[in-house]
């Protein structure tokens, strides 16, 4: 009896072969490595569909060269159903594949999404190499499995197959999450045993892994021990700095790179940008961008958002508006970019018009960035019913977008801002989510603007329970205090602070004169200008007060005398930034100042009349917005 060839459940069937047939052909003139001619110039045209009926009536003349011709064709078009079809071809035929065929078969289902095929694949070839292997790994990893495929490696050693240099790029892909370093650290001992530390292609995986794990030391002893170095190792360190908001190193290693003369692609300048606006230096922004203009550099979508970015958080708003607006093609973070723009300026009409326009052109459905944006302009804009409004529409899902505890925290702070505390503390209590730190934050800092001491206490006690840690807390509770004179509270929450070593983080502000970037603290006598500074701080100081300004004293909260109070106040690190800037920037040309903290009322008012009687426009950032101070009028409106 002649027994039949089965073919796997759902491929599609071509012929019966039997046992005898398969072995006489085997043998046959036909098993020779020729590629039959009318095979090969169907796939050389891209004709699968004629090429697979000419693999069907080719039977058992097919060999290494047809199957690899045709695989390779179906892996060029992502043809799953050819590649199946083939598959079923050799099966059928009894034809075991090779190494190189079994890899390619795996390869084409990797790229069309077929996961689970590749690994029967791979689990059904007698024989694997360094390449099945790492396709393997490389297919897990691509779709997010990097425990899967981290096991494969683990796998592939064991097994006695040596990985290569691609084979360990790709483990460290997977080397993500909260245990990546660990792993990352693991899969570098592997790669220093098989001597592939100095191969370039792993160096450069390896310090982006560490970069982007936030070992950023271990990332630059990778980059600086690199035998040779190209644009995509420079890119990843620099990007690995700007992402840990490590500026001005970032800056450092982008000069240098200047220095050697190395070509800089898109993705360098757009990490490079992201550097320039963590630190708002807003002349080197504008040197990048004809940097880029000069290279001819195609303006992709990513390096648009870049400058976009750039320049909202430089205060330039009519440049960012300008990138957005020639625009080939915008994605939700082009608008995102553009309207947190307008929202960290307070611009919440120009905010609310350019979600009409997304809507409008319906080109790109709004995600939960798109409405926090809208709703925090709002909140700074002083247009509660509008984004209430908004936040209704977001609750209605009318875009499939749900509320998160951030958004949840946007109304808080829109209720507080407008000096709803009660209104904003019962939707807390009424909210479906639990509050976390920063909606309890929020409300607390309410209290403050509002002197709302009974909330604030409530608010204050669920803060320190949530983040004992955090010193901003105790600072906003002893200031809620200290408003009201109650000293005595005041001393209890200092004590609380030392009590659980918790130190009040320093306020700092920095300016960028003639691309140097210059700091100072409150209190500064660090600085080598600090003398000029002083002495131009006190000659302005008599001008403003002759203009009407008068320090608010009552802003400094401790219990000391009112000399010793304007004393600190003149202290502060942005009046000190303020100062220089008057002093060693061109007259007329604007100040730009940048702090790491909110900046204080009294810091505001002090800005807003030197930019009446020096005649300067002074841009300030701080933690949380951007103030624009023009003629003494800031663009917050004094809402913030």
């Amino acid at each position: 009896m002649v027994r039949r060839i089965t073919l796997f459940a759902g491929f599609p069937k071509l012929y019966s072969l039997s046992f005898q047939d398969a072995r006489h052909f085997a043998s046959s003139s036909f098993s020779t490595q020729e590629l039959p001619a009318n095979l090969q110039n169907l796939c050389s045209h891209g004709d699968l569909k004629h090429a697979l009926t000419e693999m069907a009536k080719l039977g058992l003349q097919m060999n290494f060269q047809a199957y690899d011709t045709l695989l390779n064709e179906c892996v060029k078009q992502k043809y799953v159903t050819g590649g199946q079809r083939v598959h079923a071809h050799m099966i059928r035929t009894q034809y075991r594949p090779p190494v190189y065929l079994g890899t390619r078969l795996l390869i084409l289902y990797d790229k069309c999404d077929c996961l689970w095929d590749a690994q029967q694949v791979f689990d059904e070839m007698p024989d694997r190499n360094v390449v099945s292997w790492t396709a393997l790994m490389s297919a897990y990893s691509k779709r997010g499995f990097a425990s899967e495929a981290l096991d494969l490696l683990v796998k592939m050693l064991r097994s006695g197959t040596e990985p290569n240099e691609y084979t360990f790029a790709t483990a460290l892909t997977c080397c993500t999450g909260v245990c990546g370093i660990y792993h990352g650290r693991q899969v570098h001992g592997h790669i220093i045993k098989g001597n592939f530390e100095s191969h370039l292609y792993v160096g450069c995986s390896l310090l982006d892994m560490y970069a982007k794990a936030g070992g950023i030391h271990e990332a630059r002893f990778v980059f600086e021990n690199l035998p040779e170095r190209d644009v995509v190792s420079w890119t990843a360190i620099i990007s690995g700095y700007a992402q840990l908001s490590l500026d001005e190193e970032a800056l450092e290693l982008f000069r240098r790179l200047l220095k050697e003369g190395m070509a800089s692609n898109y993705v360098t300048y757009a990490s490079v940008l992201t550097a320039v606006s963590g630190l708002a230096a807003y002349e080197m922004g504008k040197q990048i961008h004809s940097h880029v203009l000069r290279c001819g550099l195609p303006f992709y979508v990513v390096l648009q958002n870049s400058l976009i970015d750039m320049y909202t958080k430089c205060g330039q708003l009519s440049y960012a508006r300008r990138v957005f607006d020639k625009m080939s093609e915008r994605t939700v973070i082009s608008w995102n970019a553009m309207l947190v723009g307008y929202s960290k300026h307070g611009m919440a009409t120009e905010v609310a018009d350019l979600f009409e326009l997304m809507r409008k052109e319906n080109q790109v459905k709004p995600d939960k960035v798109t409405f926090l944006a809208i709703l925090s302009g709002c909140s700074h804009g002083e247009m509660e019913n509008k984004g209430l409004e908004v936040f209704d529409e977001m609750m209605s899902g009318k875009d499939g977008v749900v509320p998160d505890i951030e958004h949840y925290g946007c109304v808080v702070d829109l209720l507080g801002r407008a000096g709803e505390v009660e209104k904003a503390y019962k939707f807390i209590k009424q909210m479906p989510l639990e509050p976390n730190a920063a909606i309890w934050g929020s409300l607390l800092g309410a209290c403050l603007v509002h002197s709302n001491v009974e909330i604030g206490e409530i608010a204050g006690h669920q803060l320190l329970q949530i983040e004992p840690e955090n010193p901003g807390n105790y600072v906003i509770l002893s200031n809620l205090f200290a408003s009201r004179g109650r000293w005595d509270d005041v001393r209890s929450i200092r004590s609380l602070m030392e009590e659980k070593a918790v130190a009040k983080d320093p306020g700092k502000s920095w300016i960028e004169i003639d691309q140097t970037l210059h700091t100072f603290h409150a209190g500064d006598q660090l600085h080598p200008n600090m003398v000029e500074v002083y002495d131009k701080m006190k000659e302005i100081l008599v001008k403003l007060k002759e203009y009407g300004y008068s320090p608010d004293l009552s802003r400094v909260l401790y219990d000391v005398d009112d000399e010793q109070k304007e004393k600190i106040l003149l202290g502060h690190s942005e009046k000190l930034a303020l100062a220089f800037g008057l002093i060693y920037s061109p007259e007329g040309k604007p100040i730009r100042i940048m702090k790491n903290l909110r900046v204080c009322v009294d810091c505001h008012s002090f800005a807003k009349v030197v930019s009446q009687v020096c005649e300067r426009e002074v841009f300030m950032r701080d933690k949380n917005r951007f103030h624009h101070i023009v003629n003494g009028t800031c663009s917050c409106g004094d809402y913030w």
